[in-house]
């Protein structure tokens, strides 16, 4: 996890980084009182017209100011113009360290840090280091997405999704894996997907599923992501799962489950993955869970897992993990719930929030942000309203203590929510 609000550059240079201690220290102080302008377009192709000229002058300018660590054009282009006296070596693994909201403004800098940011190759050494930020996306309207980015209280409003009649009035489903955010829905009688990338900004058209589907459960880790049962195009509930991997943009069909079910839910605990509640084919509601083993390639019914935890209205079971522990939001009795692995049941923690609001479990979303649990939601208003986002770090034997960590003016139904760790 990416420590508190601060870029820890100067606090975590190896030794042969010393003498640029200064240059990343300013650096950081400038980018942070940047931090209200707005976030760079990495799709543009002239990056300094979006950037404060003055930053970009300033940072070039103690770059390369300092006499004793001057270096040749030759020497600039072997390092691919980053932090040239130290090496690329040394370079990426100051930048590593850097707040992902800052990786827009350093872009701008030259074509080396450019490339380097938009080649995902930062946000791949991060994963092999154990640098994480995990950020909220949520949808309040129909083509509109926005990222809440806890580590700098910043707000991040996403390009426009596509127009598509019919996929906007389609049901979709949501999921953040690597560095993107997918959708997916119906066009008239076909699923697409479409592909949210940080690493150009942009939406484009997704690789579809092996068996397209939608109303399934799905969960990631790292750059993989897991998805299964569902419903295709034509209605039917499916069993089959599969498997995505982000680097390769490809699909790798999984055994199936042992029961067809739609509208469950999907986590990872414990290095396995789990679907969660659902409907079966005669429509009934599903009390069981399954777990895959991904060594073995096999699935086992855990009987009774989500009990209670599927509404009358067949809403998906909102759930989380943190720390490999399992947690719910019972939408019905307002309440947090943990799920107690050795024993097969949930115990029943505390009170949610009180002011975000479900419609039979229908707007509200559940998540894991790290090491955090958070709701997000907000009060029935006509005519628009707030959202909110409400945080709790769960403790052994603690009753939950929730925080409001942000609030703005917005829809106040969430359709879809993701979160991206990366």
């Amino acid at each position: 996890m990416l420590e508190g609000r601060s870029c820890l550059i100067s606090r975590a240079l190896p030794s042969s980084c010393e003498q640029e201690t200064k240059w990343a220290y300013m650096t950081h102080h400038l980018l942070e009182r940047t931090s209200t302008k707005r976030s760079l377009d990495l799709s543009s192709g002239d990056q300094g017209d979006v950037l404060d000229k003055d930053l970009v002058i300033r940072t070039k300018s103690i770059k390369f100011t300092e006499s004793s660590h001057s270096s040749s054009k030759s020497d600039c282009a072997e390092s691919n113009n980053l932090i040239s006296s130290i090496g690329r070596d040394n370079s990426i693994s100051c930048l590593l360290r850097c707040s992902r909201s800052d990786y827009g403004l350093l872009a701008s800098l030259s074509r080396g840090f450019r490339s380097l940011i938009r080649s995902g190759e930062l946000y791949r050494l991060r994963r092999v280091h154990g640098i994480t930020e995990s950020w909220v996306y949520f949808s309040c309207a129909v083509e509109e997405w926005e990222a809440y980015d806890p580590y700098r209280a910043r707000w991040i409003n996403l390009p426009k999704m596509p127009h598509n009649e019919c996929f906007m009035c389609s049901d979709k489903e949501s999921l953040a894996v690597g560095t993107e955010l997918l959708v997916f829905g119906k066009v008239v009688n076909s699923h697409i997907v479409l592909r949210y990338s940080i690493l150009t900004n942009s939406w484009s058209p997704g690789v579809a599923m092996n068996s397209p589907r939608c109303l399934f459960g799905s969960a990631s880790f790292g750059e993989k992501a897991i998805f299964a049962g569902g419903c295709d195009a034509g209605g039917a509930i499916l069993s089959s799962a599969e498997l995505y991997n982000s680097e390769t943009k490809t699909w790798t069909t999984l055994p199936a489950m042992n029961k067809p079910r739609k509208m469950c839910s999907g986590v990872f605990m414990d290095k396995k993955f789990y679907v969660i509640g659902g409907i079966s084919n005669h429509a009934e509601l599903l009390t069981c869970g399954e777990e895959f083993d991904l060594e073995k390639g096999t699935w086992r019914i855990i009987p009774n897992m989500s009990l209670g935890l599927n509404g009358a209205s067949g809403a998906p079971p909102l759930v989380a993990v943190v720390n490999n522990e399992l947690y719910a939001a019972h939408y019905g009795d307002e309440e947090v719930v943990k799920y107690d692995k050795k024993n097969n049941v949930w115990v029943t923690l505390g009170r949610l929030p009180e002011r975000p609001a479900s419609m039979n479990g229908w707007g509200l979303a559940f998540r894991a942000c790290g090491e955090r649990l958070v709701v997000i939601g907000g009060p029935r208003a006509l005519g628009g309203g707030v959202i909110e986002l409400h945080s709790w770090v769960p403790r052994y034997g603690e009753p939950p203590e929730w925080n409001m960590i942000a609030r703005k003016q917005s829809g106040s139904f969430v359709y879809n929510c993701a979160v991206m760790n990366c």
